[in-house]
């Protein structure tokens, strides 16, 4: 890949490369060719461990596009604050530079030019050349490797193996400790075979039995917390999963288990911790998301560090609240966090942070990552490398109220179900493919590949579906993060309206249309939804019509041939001017 000299002092900035001289004496700036692994991986290294840290892979194993949302929005009092800082926001709050590495990585902001320019980001086989280059400039027995979960699933070859495939993964990687969520998808018996094959340690010290005819009744499910020693240093490293997972996903999958954010018993173990064992250092690997995890921190005392993970966002800078520290590491693989610290006597004394973009046309390949991938792959290479055609615009996901992924999954359940609306979960986990490019069945399970896949048709009142468009807004839209139990809105198919985000619960929604027309609370509507349990509420199952979402998505990407998706949404903001609002203010 070729690199202006512009864009290399933007890269060499990024990475820490020292102070780089702008004028024009001769070697006084390395060109590309130059820069090396020590250059680029440049960190002030300090204390007796390390630990690194990624989150939210969602079982992209290999090098992917990922667009970071155009839209981020949140309640008055989140917007334009970590956690819910996107575009323009996010690069003057971090300080990023237009057109770099680090703005492509973190923003959605020429995305397309970007791309082009830097390439793909993430994959395990340039993950794994990162980590042994830290690990091996610290001592393999300073370091510490965790994970906080949403890993074994997201793509096809995840779906396709029942998980196994990303524990491999994370073998080869290196992982010393996870917690999780969606995880949790593939059922209780699969989740324990998993962390059977699993060479990490899974720890969750909020998942507890709750079947009263169950051995495990009000029993913890795994362990709370382990100890490990680096450097010298005792380590607690207590887990958080998901704390909604039952209510975010089917509760079929985790029948029998309970869980919470339970602040008491985790101030418990930080205690136990901390009184009994005389750790030096107590970390929480969560998967609550970056702002439940900032209001953890206010009410549970104790906590060194927080390993944020669920609401994928970047941190390029570390928050800290009340004497914890918390970082997240985005998603999807494109980074790893580092953090050294300097812990002894109970203590800790100083670190360092830096979250690293895993830029993998510029990060060697480790051949062994890349021979297990293609092994992992070869079986399902036939389906997964077929090209369904090509789209004209750039599809991404992740965006609060639309995106062009999700309508293409929309417009194909409506060709297919003939449905007045329909219902797309609003993940945060997908896949970005550019304009121009083929859509492979690859991208389509990167966008679907979940374990209860299938579309539903069935009928529901207008007032059913006002009523519930408004309470998921007061799930999204909570001012108290802690109620916040999902992910964006819910996409819709055959659907527009305006939002007052500030709104009162319940009226928040206005002007909502369903095929142009006005909503009748009092009519009866054909609706197709998918990746919930909405077809619960409703009546007359299309039974006939049951299909996997990849299935029906892969369809008709063939009959179309070439996807024209407008980046034109279907949501009318009423309170904010744009998608990146700053704090304090309706405005970028």
């Amino acid at each position: 890949m070729e690199i202006s000299r512009r864009d290399f002092m933007h890269i060499a900035a990024i990475f820490g490369l020292g102070a780089v001289s702008t004028g024009c004496a001769s070697g006084s700036v390395k060109t590309p060719a130059q820069i090396s692994l020590k250059d680029i991986y440049a960190f002030n290294s300090m204390g007796n461990f390390t630990l690194l840290h990624m989150c939210d892979i969602h079982a992209h194993i290999k090098p992917l596009y990922w667009r970071e949302p155009s839209t981020l929005i949140s309640a008055p009092n989140l917007v334009g604050t970590p956690g819910f800082l996107c575009g323009e926001a996010f690069a003057k709050h971090y300080g990023l530079e237009p057109s770099s590495l680090d703005a492509y990585f973190d923003t959605h902001m020429d995305f397309d030019t970007l791309a082009r320019k830097f390439g793909k980001m993430g994959g395990i086989a340039h993950m794994k050349t990162y980590l042994d280059t830290v690990r091996a400039e610290r001592g393999n027995e300073n370091v510490l490797f965790l994970d906080s979960g949403d890993t074994w699933q997201g793509t096809g070859v995840a779906l396709k193996t029942d998980g196994e495939a990303i524990v491999k993964a994370q073998n080869y990687l290196g992982v010393d400790i996870m917690t999780g969520h969606w995880e949790f998808t593939y059922g209780k018996e699969r989740v324990l075979e998993l962390i059977e094959m699993l060479d990490a340690k899974f720890v969750a010290q909020n998942v507890v039995g709750n079947d009263p005819f169950a051995d495990d009744y009000e029993e913890l499910i795994f362990e709370p917390y382990t100890i490990e020693e680096r450097g010298g240093a005792k380590i607690g490293v207590i887990g958080q999963a998901f704390p909604f997972t039952s209510t975010a996903n089917p509760k079929e999958f985790t029948e029998g288990w309970s869980f919470g954010i339970r602040p008491e018993t985790l101030q418990d173990y930080v205690d136990e911790l901390r009184n009994e064992h005389k750790v030096d250092c107590v970390v929480v690997i969560s998967h609550d998301g970056f702002s439940v995890d900032q209001e953890v921190a206010r009410m549970v005392h104790g906590i060194d560090f927080i390993l944020s993970g669920h609401t994928h966002d970047p941190s390029p800078a570390p928050i800290v609240i009340d004497g914890t520290v918390i970082v997240i590491a985005g998603s999807h693989g494109k980074y790893v966090g580092r953090l050294d610290i300097d812990a002894s006597n109970g203590k800790v004394n100083g670190y360092e942070y830096k979250l690293v973009p895993i830029a993998s046309n510029m990060i060697p390949a480790d051949p062994e990552g890349e021979k297990l991938v293609e092994e992992l792959y070869a079986p399902f290479a036939d389906e997964f490398n077929e090209v369904l055609g090509k789209t004209k615009n750039t599809l991404y996901k992740r965006d609060t109220f639309f995106s062009t992924f999700d309508q293409l999954i929309n417009d194909a359940i409506m060709d297919e179900m003939k449905c007045d609306l329909s219902f797309t979960p609003g993940y945060r986990w997908g896949t970005t493919v550019l304009a121009g490019d083929d859509i492979l069945m690859d991208n389509v399970y990167e966008m679907c590949g979940i374990t209860y896949p299938n579309v539903y048709t069935f009928e529901l009142k207008g007032k059913q579906i006002a009523n519930l468009l408004e309470d998921i807004a007061d799930n999204v839209f909570n001012a108290n993060p802690l109620y916040q139990q999902g992910g964006d809105m819910s996409r819709l198919g055959g659907v527009t309206y305006s939002i007052a985000v500030a709104g009162k619960a319940g009226e928040r929604i206005s002007k909502l249309m369903i095929g142009g027309e006005p909503i009748d609370l009092d009519k009866t509507y054909i609706v197709s939804s998918w990746g919930g349990n909405l077809q619960n509420a409703g009546t007359n199952l299309q039974k006939d019509k049951i299909r996997p979402v990849y299935d029906v998505t892969r369809d008709y990407i063939k009959r179309q041939k070439i996807v024209d998706v407008s980046n034109e949404g279907n949501v009318t903001l009423v309170d904010y001017d744009c998608g990146c609002p700053v704090k304090g203010s309706r405005s970028c």
